[in-house]
């Protein structure tokens, strides 16, 4: 089984180190291979994604990623700047599906910034569109407008658009999750504004008829978003495109605490996947081994399970984890008055002691 390892910038190597730490910790053997990517990927070799670390990407069976992106970077053209690699990854190996489990741990209730029973329990899957929708779409750029009542001014534009087989390909994915899970789905959309939704919302309907086991309800995004944090536990499974799900994901990972605690897989249609934690590369805070790594950890046991058949391993990350938040350990993001706040390496060192219990 061989691993990418992408470590990226900010706080990336840190709390990769740790996942490494916890695979190396199982008793599997692991090609492990490391390259750089992002900022790093720029700074070694004037690119954010190198013809090696994307060589090396095609030529694994996964891919463990940490964070990409850094302040200094930002006067760079849009082309070179180390959040490009992402989407480079995305599109070259066809990851058109990311999945972001949102699960509150009990432990955790308190660090919620909604009441305890309003998020207690929650347990929602957010299925992503990653290589279509507005951030892919062409034509796109700046122009002179050429109609309207700003005609003759330079404007900016994207261009949102889906195809039936883009469609398709994520509803079934979705279904698919529904149904091991509580057979519900949630397909949210802006049908009412957007052709392009009101077509992806003809298809996800067409595409329920191959599920008559999964209760399918449509929802506008607007909408998702206030339900999200007035009633999160009536989701189930979400499906959405790349924009929207974008947004609603990060939105759904503050519900559980904190953004430090979730974990994604984004796989492409033989489920191999990059895995990565949902938050960015928090450069403020990189090198002061404060950062939460239970993200990459729970990252690498999705890795396990999707891509690497070793979902009883998977199940033994996610419960060592489960073990250190009882025993009441904290990093700072995730801090209460009566727990006991550790670093990033302590946290790393904690799991992989409770695996062995």
């Amino acid at each position: 089984m061989k691993i990418a390892i992408l470590p990226g910038d900010g706080i990336g190597p840190e709390i990769v180190d740790q996942a490494v730490k916890v695979l190396n910790a199982l008793d599997e053997k692991f090609e492990l291979e490391s390259a750089p990517v992002g900022g790093a990927g720029y700074a070694a070799h004037g690119h954010p994604l190198p013809e090696g670390t994307l060589a090396l990407a095609k030529a694994a069976d996964a891919i463990l990623f940490g964070a990409v992106g850094d302040f200094k970077y930002d006067t760079l053209e849009r082309a070179l700047r180390p959040e490009q690699a992402i989407l480079g990854l995305r599109k070259h190996l066809g990851l058109f599906a990311n999945l972001r489990p949102a699960i509150l741990y009990p432990e955790l209730a308190g660090a919620s910034t909604l009441k305890p029973e309003v998020v207690s329990g929650l347990d929602i899957l957010i299925i992503r569109e990653l290589t279509g929708d507005i951030y892919f779409g062409q034509p796109r750029g700046v122009r002179e407008c050429p109609d309207g009542a700003f005609k003759g001014q330079r404007e900016g534009f994207d261009t949102m658009r889906y195809a039936e087989g883009e469609i398709r390909r994520i509803a079934h994915v979705a279904f698919q999750a529904a149904q091991k899970r509580d057979k519900r789905l949630t397909s949210v959309d802006k049908a009412n504004v957007l052709e392009t939704f009101q077509f992806w919302r003809d298809i996800v309907t067409d595409v329920h008829k191959e599920y008559p086991d999964v209760a399918l309800d449509h929802m506008y995004v607007d909408n998702a978003a206030m339900q999200l944090v007035r009633a999160p536990k009536r989701f189930d499974v979400i499906v959405t495109g790349n924009m929207f799900g974008d947004i609603l994901s990060d939105q759904a990972s503050m519900l559980t605490g904190s953004i430090g605690m979730l974990p994604s897989a984004s796989l492409d249609a033989n489920n191999k996947g990059l895995y990565e934690p949902s938050h960015g590369s928090a450069p403020d805070i990189a090198g002061k081994g404060v950062a939460n790594p239970l993200a990459t950890i729970l990252s690498a046991a999705m890795m396990l399970r999707y891509s690497l058949g070793r979902a009883e391993q998977a199940d033994r990350i996610e419960n060592a984890v489960k073990a250190v938040l009882k025993q009441g350990l904290r990093t700072p993001d995730i801090y209460e008055a009566g727990t006991t706040k550790v670093g990033t390496s302590q946290m790393g060192d904690a799991v992989v002691k409770a695996l062995a219990q």
